[in-house]
């Protein structure tokens, strides 16, 4: 297990949808375990591979207070979500410094391939719900800043390279 850096954006895998996992294999519970120790070195509440640059639908998951429970998804996809929104601050390691409130669905329902190799459903709601979807996103080519206003989208963009040229 280690800890893998975070591709910056706008690195072209943040980009690009990501390819589906055919099956559950040593190789790919060795990413996930790269994964969960990626997240916690942040510290985080989500990762998904693209960001540290394996372009596969991987993602793991980990909103409790006690840490060490982490949701390993392969290929997840939102099958239903509430009515009601949820505004969450957001940001991401591969784009460090800025943030932005996010309004996603309160719950999700989400169907994805688990650890075990099975397929699974799972109700996700609050925090777990932000941040499943905001992984799902990640895994489909899009970063939060997405969800903005074009002119909110660009400030905050422009606000991230202001502090990249600083470091």
């Amino acid at each position: 297990m280690a800890v893998r850096r975070c591709l910056p954006w706008p690195n072209a895998c943040l980009k690009t949808p990501a390819a589906d996992v055919p099956a559950i294999t040593d190789e790919v519970r060795a990413i996930w375990a790269d994964m969960v120790d990626t997240m916690e070195a942040m510290p985080g509440y989500g990762l998904a591979a693209v960001q540290i640059g394996i372009p596969l639908r991987l993602a793991v998951v980990d909103c409790s207070e006690a840490r060490g429970q982490a949701i390993l998804m392969a290929n997840p996809q939102v099958l239903h979500a509430s009515i009601q929104p949820r505004e969450h601050e957001e940001a991401s390691p591969n784009l460090p410094g800025v943030s932005a409130v996010i309004s996603r669905p309160r719950a999700v329902t989400v169907r994805f391939l688990n650890a075990a190799g099975e397929m699974e459903d799972r109700d996700f709601v609050n925090l777990w719900a932000t941040s499943v979807q905001h992984q799902i996103d990640h895994l489909a080519g899009k970063m939060y800043f997405d969800h903005l206003s074009p002119l909110k989208r660009k400030m905050l963009l422009a606000k991230a390279e202001k502090l990249r040229k600083r470091a």
